[in-house]
């Protein structure tokens, strides 16, 4: 049985829905108001856990935009027109349902922190070292909500307290300013460490302020600096670092590794699925999931992933665009095959092998299959009940080496990358000699695929635009895949499946412009205009 931190007196406050597609548009929001006073230190619990409902309702929504909007990955949920292939073919617009949603529930998470925060304070019947704990969790969550809003929209309006509307958009200086007091702030008050990586605890507090330092410390764009490459197909020339804010990444990411209390975990494999939740000594901090019919909505990573399991004709929700990734990869890295599966055998048909390759299909993502049932690698599809890694150690690593090699620190930075490679090699035989920002960059991508990292790493590089455009050298990029039924340049009869790809690599390459640094400003869940202006430029 998983830890319960969403209890039953959550429940009064979140409201439950099933969902059995990734695209869950009558989903209207989770959070049900709560009473006035908080009577109690249950009550003080509950209302903090009532933040994590929103949360749960991104968990899989990230993908479709932080793994859709890069050249890897492509989506073929439902028809061409809905969400998923809009993103994925960069036509995404305010009215885009993963935009919309994804910024209306972080904000609902922001405000129900804010309520929560508001109300235990002035609270005299909680005890105090609920109090501490409870608003450290809530300031917490707020601030990790903060930190995805402004590296997904830019400038957006903070909202500190409840019973007021602002629609003025902060500074992106001061949106990291408020994370960093935010995530400081809650530092102080949490427990040292926990066990199970569903509830924040300082060690995820500074992981995560370690993370804001880095994004931060590479000066991300404002609006008018966007405004000058809006409709470029160039990346920008802003590409100066803040030595100073690299410098805090290196100080938080300390902090969690010298607590001695996080490490590497032997096998990657096992960082993953159902059956490797609350994984120590790696996972940091997670996001629960109970499945459709329990949390406010399931974890769809698994089921967008391999939505159609072993029935190679059909299109999974989201998935890589290209072979190229996988063949490109070292033969001796275990990540490969375990992050772009190409064969897997099927419990229900006495183990017969599948093999997800052209010119049938391409490979899946194989850290959205869960392999934890012994009769059904099929069940996770339907239950939806995985949860969602945040941050895990080997991103610790990775941030503070990210932040030595920008500033010039390479043979400091090499360590810690070779921590990464050693793990994933299983021995030092292929432990780099000397380290380049690029070197480190490339670890990124053998560490984290479909992790929702992606997009977040390419804006923050400023290297976006030129990585989307690589699409052309992928296979399918080429002319002979462009209609049905004709022949491919590797002799194969062209399937619906790769004149699709063919055409959504060609949208990629033709639309990428300066504007896909940053998603629009949405509309509501309803359609109704926000009245948060300006909008971001190119939109």
């Amino acid at each position: 049985m998983k830890k319960l931190v969403l209890s039953k007196a959550l429940l009064a406050l979140v409201l439950l829905v099933a969902f059995s597609s990734c695209n869950d548009k009558d989903d209207e929001g989770s959070i049900v108001g709560g009473s006035s006073v908080v009577k109690s230190d249950e009550e003080a619990v509950a209302l903090v856990n009532g933040a994590y409902g929103p949360l749960q309702t991104v968990s899989s929504s990230f993908s479709f935009l932080i793994e859709s909007a890069t050249e890897g990955t492509i989506s073929f949920e439902g028809e061409e027109n809905e969400a998923g292939p809009e993103v994925s073919r960069f036509e995404t617009k305010p009215t885009t349902w993963y935009p919309v949603k994804v910024y209306s529930r972080l904000y609902q998470a922001v405000g129900t922190s804010n309520d929560a925060i508001e109300k235990i304070s002035v609270s005299t019947a909680v005890s105090e070292a609920t109090k501490k704990v409870s608003i450290a969790r809530a300031k917490f969550l707020r601030g990790l909500s903060y930190s995805y809003l402004v590296q997904l929209f830019g400038e957006v309006p903070l909202v500190l307290q409840t019973g007021t509307s602002v629609k003025t958009r902060s500074s992106i200086n001061d949106v990291y300013t408020q994370i960093v007091k935010d995530l400081t702030e809650a530092e102080a008050d949490l427990p040292e460490y926990d066990s199970s990586p569903i509830i924040p605890s300082k060690g995820a507090a500074n992981a995560i302020l370690a993370r804001v330092y880095l994004a931060w410390g590479h000066n991300p764009l404002t609006q008018d600096q966007l405004a000058e490459i809006a409709n470029s197909t160039s990346d920008p020339v802003h590409v100066h670092v803040d030595n100073p804010k690299l410098a805090k990444a290196v100080e938080y990411a300390d902090k969690v590794i010298k607590s001695g209390k996080y490490s590497l975990l032997r096998d990657y494999t096992k960082l993953f699925g159902r059956s490797n939740e609350s994984k120590a000594p790696e996972h940091i901090f997670t996001i629960r999931h109970d499945g459709d019919a329990v949390d406010a909505q399931g974890n769809h990573q698994t089921h967008c992933a391999f939505t159609f399991a072993f029935d190679l004709t059909k299109d999974n929700h989201i998935g890589p665009s290209n072979v190229k990734q996988h063949d490109d990869w070292d033969v001796a890295d275990t990540r490969r095959e375990f992050s772009y599966t190409t064969y897997l055998e099927n419990p229900q048909e006495n183990n017969k092998g599948y093999y997800f390759l052209p010119p049938v299909t391409l490979p899946r993502f194989g850290k959205g299959i869960d392999r934890s049932y012994e009769n059904s690698v099929n069940h996770a599809i339907t239950t939806n009940e995985v949860d969602r890694i945040e941050i895990r150690y080997a991103e610790v690593l990775l941030i503070k080496a990210e932040a030595l090699a920008e500033s010039g620190k390479t043979s400091e930075a090499l360590p810690l990358v070779n921590q990464v490679r050693e793990r994933a090699y299983g021995n030092t035989s292929h432990n780099l000699k000397s380290l380049t920002v690029n070197d480190v960059r490339k670890e990124w991508g053998y560490e984290f695929v479909y992790e929702q990292k992606n997009w977040l790493n390419l804006v923050r590089w400023k290297t976006l635009i030129a990585t989307v455009k690589t699409v052309k050298d992928f296979e399918h990029f080429d002319s002979s895949y462009k209609t049905a039924g004709g022949t491919g340049r590797d002799g194969s009869t062209v399937s619906a499946f790769f004149a699709k790809v063919y055409k959504h690599l060609h949208a990629k390459y033709d639309n990428v412009r300066g504007k896909h640094y940053r998603f629009p400003i949405p509309t509501g869940e309803k359609g109704e205009d926000l009245g948060i202006t300006p909008q971001n430029p190119g939109y």
